[in-house]
């Protein structure tokens, strides 16, 4: 029997289960409706039962939350709405007590229109060197009434704004994000204080939000469909920034996973290179859809993008922007597209929770690290949020076309026979919880031996003490079309059937773990995934 995973210490990051805490709707401490700090330290046996190597943060920065935290004050400031850097400090130091490692999220590409930067480059007016450390420009047309380039937003809607003085600001996302030009030395050296900052605290890695977007073309030309290389995405100098980083995180043995959102694999492997970027999410097994040749092709295409730099891949079914897992694959198009987006998609739920099961052992069989977001291992669905209480700037900015992602960042239940499923004392949260979601608590899932929780548990504990699982090499099985098997070292072998009718297994000693029964003939049911030991 291998020994557990938590034990390693210098190459952990390569086969951890990361669990993605969202802190405004994990658990609310001090009963104002919004979780916290304190509502998370008092849940962290929880995480410890389940079976976690880490826990990643989305910001818990001082923030004016326009756009989730995402638009940050200070980076150095827990905002008050989750507790105080004290707690954080408590929090960091409790959870390693547990054995969990911390990750903290740091946004690079821009910061809040509250930071005191933009406010002293607002007061300070055109040509002054506050400015320099953003991207302010004239802007064209007779009176520089329009915009200084045609640059389209990550988000909906125009990505420059015009001050009183006449001068436009660039924001790649909202008017209340400004973004940062990685260009000025002061930038840089800002970012490495902050990360020293929090790895001095003790944090074991650092996720990096929008990780290709911070270097820009110096020209800001005007953006052109299919020409290369974009003006804002992927450019060359950003390679530099991250070796800059790397540099620092070695000092403390820290990590870093970038979001890196690029369709190139050979552009893609380069932030994965040995002094650039430790790992990167994976996002086109995220959008996949539940078709297994699809599923097969990706999981190839990703174990070899990463191969010529030798970093481990990292496997994620959902995350605080994307539709929940249960009720995705429960829809007629299993994929994920943000431009698909739309109110009142159809979803077989039954049959998105028998697919989420099955997914969920395909994902921790496959080689490298896996993140599982707060709520999956409790097969939360997609909550229905209504219109008055949406709070996501993206359904706003797309003129109420685009639903937004509160459905996936609704408070979780943890009992079910208590004011806000036990989220906080105050009986309304910040966003308002489905009727139904009793059957969801954790309490009542931790008493079911065949609850989405359950499966979880056993799954993470099987992942941790069972010898072929984690980093290294995986081989495909001979089998039949629509039915997914491979194998793992050390006699491990996982099977997933996404046809539409029962698999037969290959000869095996044992079954470790089933989504789900297998038939009277001992075959695999469709939407269905098993672990061997043969």
């Amino acid at each position: 029997m291998a020994a557990p995973h938590s034990h390693r210490t210098d190459d952990w990051w390569r086969d951890a289960v990361i669990y993605q805490v969202y802190p405004r709707s994990f658990a609310d401490g001090d009963g104002d409706g919004t979780g916290d700090l304190a509502g998370v330290r008092a849940r962290l046996p929880y995480l410890a039962e389940l079976g976690v190597d880490a826990v990643w943060f989305t910001p818990w920065y001082l923030s004016p939350l326009v756009d989730g935290g995402y638009d940050v004050a200070d980076y150095r400031t827990i905002d008050p709405a989750f507790g105080t850097l004290a707690e954080a400090e408590k929090l960091i130091a409790e959870a390693r007590e547990l054995s969990i490692r911390v990750i903290v999220d740091i946004v690079p590409n821009h910061v809040s229109d509250q930071h005191a930067w933009f406010r002293a480059a607002l007061a300070a007016g055109p040509g002054s060197p506050e400015r320099e450390l953003f991207h302010f420009r004239a802007g064209r047309g007779e009176n520089g009434e329009l915009p200084p380039n045609n640059w389209p937003s990550q988000f909906s809607g125009r990505t420059w704004t015009r001050v009183e003085d006449g001068e436009w600001y660039l924001h790649l996302f909202t008017p209340e994000q400004p973004d940062l030009n990685w260009a000025h030395p002061a930038v840089r050296r800002e970012h490495e204080d902050v990360l020293r900052f929090w790895f001095e605290r003790g944090v074991a890695g650092v996720r990096i939000d929008s990780a290709a977007l911070l270097a820009k073309d110096p020209a800001l030309a005007d953006f052109v469909e299919g020409v290369d290389p974009h003006p804002y995405i992927d450019q060359d100098e950003l390679h530099d920034i991250y070796r800059s980083w790397r540099a620092i995180a070695d000092t403390y043995q820290a990590v870093f996973v970038g979001e890196v959102w690029l369709p190139d694999s050979e552009r893609f492997a380069r932030y994965l290179r040995p002094d650039e970027l430790h790992t990167a999410f994976n996002f086109n097994f995220l959008s996949c859809p539940w078709e297994a040749a699809r599923l097969r092709r990706t999981i190839d295409d990703t174990l070899a993008e990463h191969a010529p730099v030798g970093a481990p891949a990292t496997w994620v079914l959902c995350n605080h922007d994307v539709t929940r897992t249960a009720t995705r694959y429960g829809r007629a198009d299993t994929g994920f597209d943000f431009a698909t987006k739309a109110f009142g998609t159809p979803t077989d739920l039954d049959l998105g929770t028998r697919r989420a099961r099955a997914a969920a052992l395909l994902t921790l069989a496959l080689p490298g690290s896996v993140y599982v977001y707060q709520g999956e291992e409790l097969g939360l669905p997609e909550a229905d949020i209504p219109l008055d209480r949406i709070e996501d700037p993206m359904h706003a900015r797309s003129e109420g076309v685009d639903p937004g992602r509160d459905g996936c960042r609704v408070p979780l239940p943890w009992t079910a026979e208590a004011p806000s499923y036990g989220f906080g004392p105050a009986s309304e949260p910040w966003l308002p919880q489905p009727r139904d979601w009793a059957r969801y608590a954790v309490d009542r899932q931790g008493s079911d031996p065949e609850s989405m929780l359950a499966l979880y548990r056993t799954a993470l504990a099987l992942r941790r003490t069972e010898e072929g699982f984690g980093d290294g090499p995986m081989t495909w099985l001979p089998a039949g079309e629509g039915v997914l098997a491979f194998a793992r070292t050390n006699g491990l072998v996982c099977v997933v059937n996404l046809s539409g009718t029962p698999a037969a297994l290959p000869p095996h000693e044992r079954v470790l773990l089933a989504s789900g029964p297998l038939d009277a003939e001992g075959r695999l049911p469709r939407d269905t995934g098993v672990w061997l030991r043969v």
